[in-house]
């Protein structure tokens, strides 16, 4: 036999039972009454109202009195029914509060930014229950996911070298824009390498070498660091590139990239030996008088030389 659980008319309810949640009809959920529980109580922990409740179950009257083990439909998520939905319990944590005098439920819940039923339920009280001070409470508090940890950047390493944030988004800018145009195939720039060092007077097989090294004769190269294309030529060696010529350069354009590499090329091998020129391309002719050459350069400056002798000898790294 029930025994009547007091709901909003104050009658007592002594019956203990457990509180269950099972599987409802669709767009619905079933909550097993326990003792304590009032409608309001219910309503609020399912972001739902009495009114909709007492419809819901065809409670009589006002739905006045419920009953201790007696199953009701509540809103589940979904339900058109519903006006709000409560936390989940998965987003809920507990923190332990230690009532101090002048504590009140309501403060306790405002001061935890969690609801009054919220709290009630999960210490077991009902609603005008006293509370004292030096009583512990469990309060129920949103749970703030941690962010992922960042993955550590992998486009902005190049050579050992890590480059700001800046220049890095500049390479995929220029790199972005090169990836739409049509640009010459790698024989074609081979020949227009070999004609404009003979322009400048430079030997074109080693402009080949380092541009064959820097990025294989392709123009669509763009390296953290910002250097672009065939000759891979930065933006500063490029207006330097464009004060020696008389003209402004545009890297992105091929002739230009080739015209600042292959000027480039010029004045290094007619300010310093072979090796100190190809170092100089690669580590800046400043940094190798001031530095020395750096182990990784060492090893550029022998790839490039090495290059060189076999296309000198007839090598087409393109058959």
């Amino acid at each position: 036999m029930h025994k009547v659980l007091r709901v909003l008319s104050g009658l007592a309810v002594p019956v203990l039972t457990a509180a269950v949640i099972t599987a409802g009809s669709p767009g619905f959920g079933a909550y097993k009454v326990k003792q304590g529980d009032t409608l309001s109580h219910i309503a609020g922990r399912y972001g739902t109202s009495v009114k909709t409740l007492v419809a819901l179950n065809k409670l009589p009257g006002n739905g006045n009195a419920i009953y201790a083990g007696e199953v009701l439909k509540v809103p589940a998520k979904g339900s058109t029914t519903r006006t709000a939905q409560p936390a989940k319990r998965s987003q809920l944590g507990r923190v332990t509060y230690v009532v101090k005098r002048g504590d009140t439920v309501s403060k306790i819940a405002k001061r935890f930014k969690c609801s009054q039923a919220n709290l009630l339920a999960a210490n077991g009280l009902r609603s005008g229950d006293h509370i004292y001070a030096g009583k512990p409470l469990q309060v129920p508090v949103k749970l703030h996911p941690k962010k992922p940890a960042k993955k550590a950047r992998t486009d902005n390493t190049f050579a050992g070298r890590t480059y700001a944030d800046h220049i890095v988004a500049q390479a995929n800018r220029n790199r972005a824009i090169l990836k739409k145009r049509k640009l010459p195939t790698r024989t074609q720039m081979r020949s227009l390498i070999v004609t404009t060092s003979k322009r400048y007077g430079v030997d074109p097989q080693l402009a080949l070498a380092v541009s064959w090294q820097e990025s294989g004769w392709k123009q669509r190269v763009v390296s953290p660091a910002n250097a672009i294309g065939a000759m891979q030529v930065i933006p500063s060696t490029g207006t330097f590139a464009s004060s020696i010529v008389g003209r402004r350069l545009d890297l992105l354009k091929p002739q230009d990239n080739v015209t600042a590499g292959v000027v480039l090329l010029s004045r290094l091998t007619g300010a310093a030996r072979l090796d100190l020129a190809v170092a100089g391309y690669y580590q800046g002719l400043g940094g190798v008088k001031k530095n020395g050459v750096y182990p990784d350069t060492k090893l550029y400056v022998r790839n490039v030389l090495r290059i060189k002798a076999q296309l000198e000898r007839g090598w087409d790294p393109l058959r």
